[in-house]
């Protein structure tokens, strides 16, 4: 019969609780931007306006959705969600990540239609409301900026508000050229490099969560270095079937099917699992091990990697 140990090794010693009531904050923040520059541009005739107050109300909805998702991580395992949504934040920052390359998209053609027809601003206005979006992204930047570096989701939301205090600058400078100097293509000019590193890091991101969502083995792991370190453990044949993914960021999890090389008792194979276990955590930080134990089975010759 197939028996199948299950081990978590739960080391947490590196785990990093990250602040749910930043991101909250961040969205009220957002949400005080977004209103002040919709009747700033409305009343200042700025279309640099009214495109950034879209930019950030895009930012406020992908703030919520990875607050709902970092509260969705937070919950128990259950009978029909046996991980819990553990993944939730992936899914966030995948989404999150989508977002941001299609607003960086319509900022690309908003400010190529600019350069071309620019037009007279009240530029007072729009010096105003930039330092005011500075101010208040650039305080929910740094509430963000701890937990982005642990974190995935919270990466996501951080880029976001980090690209639109920049955005912000570009239209404070924009603002005081078009006061100043009647330069109004600057507007456009920045717009356009604020645009093409929002494409930048949103693709990083999208891959990134994108490898993780499809279970890929994550790339500072090499499938091969695994089985030879394993392989050197007595008692062990065959370390065959492997999958190694990322459950969210924190579980690194293994699944395989491990060929003895003796016909050894149940409480033998616990203790030559426990050396498995141990090597796989102390170089390579696996610590979710599901291990499959045979002896001489049929399966046993196949591939090291096996489509089940």
């Amino acid at each position: 019969a197939n028996i199948l140990e299950h081990h978590h090794n739960h080391n947490h010693s590196h785990h990093h609780q990250v602040e749910g009531k930043n991101l909250l904050f961040s969205i009220f923040l957002n949400m005080v931007i977004t209103l002040a520059q919709i009747i700033g541009g409305i009343l200042s005739g700025s279309l640099a306006l009214l495109s950034d107050a879209l930019h950030n109300f895009s930012d406020v909805l992908s703030l919520v959705f990875s607050y709902a998702a970092h509260k969705l991580s937070k919950k128990k395992a259950s009978v029909n969600q046996t991980f819990g949504y553990k993944r939730a934040e992936l899914i966030a920052a995948f989404i999150n990540a989508m977002t941001l390359i299609i607003v960086a998209l319509f900022l690309v053609y908003g400010a190529i239609e600019r350069f071309f027809n620019p037009q007279h601003i009240e530029s007072g206005l729009v010096i105003w409301l930039s330092i005011l979006g500075i101010v208040m992204n650039g305080l929910s930047v740094l509430l963000l900026k701890k937990d982005a570096d642990k974190n995935l989701n919270m990466k996501s939301a951080y880029l976001h508000l980090f690209t639109d205090m920049l955005a912000s600058v570009a239209v404070l400078v924009g603002g005081l050229l078009m006061k100043y100097l009647q330069w109004f293509w600057v507007d456009s000019a920045l717009t356009l490099a604020i645009a093409i590193y929002l494409i930048a890091v949103g693709f990083d991101l999208l891959k990134t969560s994108t490898k993780m969502l499809m279970l890929f083995t994550p790339s500072c792991l090499n499938i091969n270095d695994i089985i030879s370190e394993v392989h050197k453990i007595s008692g062990v044949n065959k370390l065959h079937h492997i999958h190694v993914w990322y459950l969210n960021e924190e579980e690194l999890h293994l699944e395989a099917h491990l060929d003895c090389s003796e016909d050894i008792k149940m409480s033998e194979f616990n203790i030559l699992l426990g050396k498995v276990e141990h090597v796989l955590f102390e170089k390579f930080h696996i610590n979710h091990i599901n291990i499959q134990p045979e002896y001489k089975k049929a399966e046993a010759s196949k591939d090291f990697i096996v489509q089940d």
